[in-house]
Formats: C-alpha cells, sequence, structure tokens
C-alpha cells in the first residue's frame, strides 16, 4: 500500500540496509511516522546556503565554501546565530525507486528558530529526497533568534518516507482532497468546531484575551545566553523570552521578530493519517509560520479520542510590519495516509513532549 511508512516499516529499512547508520539507532529514533537524523561527528560554517545541483556532491561544494571545521565530538560546538552551518549526518540511505523523502526540523528546532534543512548529493530542492537516492545526508543549520549548542547525535530534523502512488511521480500524489477530508471529518472530528477547508484544513490564530490566561504569544529577546539542544528543562522561560499580553484581538509583527503563537483549533490526526504543517497563500499576508511541520499519526488526540491540542505555530514577519487579528487565517493542514498504521501512536510510550499542548514553547523550557 503506498503512502507514508510507519516506525515498523522504517526499522525494516534499516534491518535491510536502506538506512545505513554511522553509529546504532538511538532509543525513540523511530517516531511513528519518520527517523529522527542525527548531527555527525562534525561541522562546517559556510559562508553561505547553497544547493550542488543535479551534477555536484555536497562535499564538492564545501570544499569551496567551507572557512571553519568545527568538531561536534564530546561537549560539542556552539552555532553562533545568523550563521550558516553544514553537517554531515550520522545516517545515509539506500533508497528504493518506489520510496522518496520529506524532511522538517524536529517541532523543539523550529521552536528554537533553528533554520535547518536537508541537504542530498545532487540535489536541486531543499528536504527533498528522490526515489532511488543512494548517498549520505547533510543538514543546514542556521540559528535564527538564539546561539546554540550541539553535538555528535544531536537530533535537530526529521525525515519521513513515503512509498509512491502507482503513477506518480517525485513528492506529487500524496494530499488528501479536501473532498476526502470533509467526509474524514464526518466521521471523527479532525478540529473542534467548523471546518474550514482549502486545499488542507485552514487554521486560525489565537490572539483574544480568553486565549492561555490572557498571554497570546512569546516573541524572542535578542540578546540571550547559548542554548544547549540536548538539555530539557534546563532554561527559565523569561531569561528568553518576553510574554505578549492580549490587546484587543490584535498583534503586530515586526520585522526580524520570532513569535511563538497558537491556532484557535485543536487537533487530533487519526490513527491511519499524518499531516504537515503549509503555509497559506503568501497573498493573505508578509509573513512565515512553522518552520516545524510534521504531525505523527496520534497527535492532539484526547482520552476520548476527540481534538485536545493546538498547533503551535512559529511565526516570522517578511519585510514589513504586519498586523494579525485574531482568528485570522494563518496556516493549514495536509493530510496523507499511512502505508499502515504504527504499532505506536504520537503520545504512547514516552514518545511525546507535546501531547495536549496549548501554547508551549519547547521542551527546553521549564515551567515556574
Amino acid at each position: 500500500m503506498s503512502g507514508v511508512l510507519s516506525s515498523r516499516q522504517i526499522q525494516a529499512m534499516a534491518d535491510s540496509g536502506a538506512i545505513q547508520v554511522a553509529a546504532p539507532l538511538s532509543r525513540n529514533q523511530i517516531q511513528p511516522a519518520s527517523l529522527d537524523l542525527r548531527l555527525g561527528s562534525k561541522a562546517y560554517r559556510v559562508r553561505a546556503s547553497f544547493l550542488p545541483g543535479k551534477e555536484r556532491g555536497v562535499r564538492d561544494i564545501l570544499s569551496a565554501l567551507a572557512y571553519d571545521e568545527m568538531s561536534l565530538e564530546g561537549e560539542g560546538a556552539i552555532l553562533e546565530r545568523g550563521c550558516v552551518y553544514v553537517v554531515p549526518l550520522l545516517e545515509s540511505l539506500s533508497l528504493g525507486q518506489d520510496v522518496s523523502g520529506a524532511a522538517n526540523p524536529k517541532s523543539s528546532t523550529g521552536r528554537l528558530d533553528i533554520f535547518t534543512r536537508l541537504i542530498t548529493d545532487r540535489g536541486e530542492r531543499f528536504d527533498e529526497v528522490a526515489p532511488g537516492y543512494d548517498g549520505p545526508l547533510y543538514a543546514e543549520v542556521s540559528p535564527r533568534s538564539f546561539s546554540v549548542r550541539v553535538r555528535m547525535g544531536s537530533r535537530l530534523n526529521q525525515l519521513r518516507f513515503r512509498t509512491r502512488p502507482e503513477g506518480a511521480g517525485g513528492q506529487s500524489g500524496f494530499a488528501l482532497s479536501d473532498a476526502a477530508l470533509a467526509e474524514l471529518h464526518g466521521k471523527a472530528p479532525l478540529v473542534d468546531g467548523a471546518l474550514n477547508l482549502r486545499d488542507g484544513v485552514v487554521l486560525r490564530v489565537a490572539l483574544g484575551a480568553e486565549a492561555f490566561g490572557g498571554i497570546i504569544g512569546y516573541r524572542a529577546q535578542k540578546h540571550t545566553d547559548v542554548i544547549d539542544v540536548d538539555r530539557v528543562g534546563a532554561y527559565r522561560v523569561d531569561d528568553y523570552w518576553d510574554e505578549l499580553p492580549a490587546r484587543g484581538g490584535r498583534l503586530i509583527l515586526d520585522p526580524g521578530d520570532f513569535y511563538i503563537l497558537a491556532s484557535r483549533e485543536r487537533l487530533a490526526i487519526p490513527p491511519g493519517l499524518a499531516a504537515e504543517m503549509a503555509p497559506m497563500d503568501a497573498a493573505i499576508g508578509e509573513f512565515r509560520v512553522h518552520y516545524a511541520g510534521f504531525f505523527d499519526p496520534g497527535f492532539g488526540a484526547g482520552p476520548d479520542g476527540l481534538p485536545a491540542a493546538r498547533a503551535v505555530l512559529e511565526v516570522r514577519s517578511r519585510e514589513v510590519p504586519f498586523i494579525l487579528e485574531d482568528g485570522q487565517f494563518i496556516g493549514r493542514l495536509v493530510y496523507e495516509r499511512m502505508a499502515e498504521t504504527p504499532e505506536s501512536l504520537y503520545g504512547e510510550e514516552g514518545l511525546s513532549n507535546y501531547q495536549g499542548q496549548g501554547l508551549k514553547l519547547s521542551k527546553h523550557f521549564r515551567i515556574g
């Protein structure tokens, strides 16, 4: 069956050699519908982002661009805010012609505003692995708000595998239609309240005074200490973030600032589906939403299976100040079918940091 591969199928790929690792797979590295990717032993600071193109490998470009090689072994190294790094990963691939890949930053990575993209040899697009790809994987890493400490084995992005529908090429042919989503919602709600569809399920931003005890979001501070990406619950919120109180259902986004907001809707991803956050058309506003966009099967489902978790929105204005209004459309969820239902869903067996979330910062910050 075509669709997104489950944890069992990803493990089978590792067992067969389709996924190759320079170090044994770590605990919980295989998620219900994706594989966490791990940084390797070295990072290369480069002058600019790049794609190798269909004729070259990543190391060919690095030999011309790299001007600082850093070891990530032991205590690791600090990746400075505003700089661009390329890091060979511990995982490599040898895919069959019927399997492709799509990458995204992990949720915690996006909430730290670490811009992370996957690069492959002979790649012409970021975050895509072509069917039949055989070769190494690399992460481009560019911290935007905070300088961060990483080390070999740190996990910043994740890879989802798909088997292609018969006759479909590349990355096309996977998304469920609005008609199919409406039918599914009629059987088991995908969101609480009304279902809005526009090539996926439309999400709206929550900026009203009733949201989250009067706090509608957070804005990253400009000058902070380094954050270690492998330390959970280690940092005070007010050392890194400014709380944003409700102000008449409106928020002005300042260019260059980074915001954590949340959706009005509560979500639940059914066991047989996976979802990805996609931006709304740029014509509706000059802002970008959600760097980290994978939603695993089971995400958001409450004890009764009904929608219980909000989507956390990572927002940055592009070039000009922009006014967001409470309830404004801000993103959409695109759904795909799983090739099979995962053995463990998101939120089970300790696989979740964000199940049942409201407005929530990354796992690195402690409450109180």
